[in-house]
């Protein structure tokens, strides 16, 4: 199985566009905002936040992916505190209270929603897109089954939750449904 480090130095995941979603909400935060980026590959959506004024901290497993990021950020000349960190093993934690915005695109650990949860601030945006099984595939343990993703965020107000019947990635593969959330900390 080809690790996320090959595929990053593959080019196969080398859009520099950022999320829809991501595009959608940023700007509807006040700034000076802080933000995380959780398995930020290739720094998409945190250079983005990053021109736009943001303070960001992005993390990702892949050394390639940070590595890459790191490049283009250098290029567009914004500052991103970048992390290589297994989230899998708990080798970044997440500050309580400590961000207007986190993202997570495309990653599922279910161990993350709750920190993530405790990481935004009040009034603070978590906004996500997680792939979820389809009628020939088993749920498992990085595909969400239906409706998951907006069980997690049910303290929340839910400002946008959307179920697609498939999606395509950068690479035009990985034609999967997803479910996608942008939800608000009330308190």
């Amino acid at each position: 199985m080809e690790t996320w480090d090959e595929r990053y130095a593959s080019g196969k995941y080398s859009s520099a566009e950022p999320h829809k979603l991501l595009v959608e909400i940023a700007d509807r935060i006040k700034k000076p905002a802080k933000a995380l980026d959780l398995a930020c590959g290739i720094g998409r959506n945190a250079i983005y936040l990053a021109e736009k004024g943001w303070q960001v901290t992005a993390v990702d497993n892949s050394s390639v992916g940070i590595e890459i990021a790191k490049q283009r950020a250098a290029e567009k000349a914004v500052e991103i505190d970048f992390r290589v960190a297994d989230l899998e093993k708990g080798k970044f934690a997440i500050e309580e209270n400590a961000y207007n915005l986190i993202c997570d695109f495309y990653y599922l650990q279910r161990d993350l929603f709750a920190p993530m949860k405790t990481g935004v601030k009040a009034g603070g945006i978590i906004v996500s897109t997680i792939h979820i099984y389809g009628d020939a595939e088993e749920a498992g343990e990085f595909l969400l089954k239906e409706g998951e993703l907006r069980g997690f965020f049910r303290d929340f107000e839910i400002l946008h939750y959307h179920e697609t019947s498939r999606t395509d990635n950068d690479a035009g593969e990985h034609h999967r449904r997803t479910a996608e959330i942008i939800a608000k900390k009330i308190k």
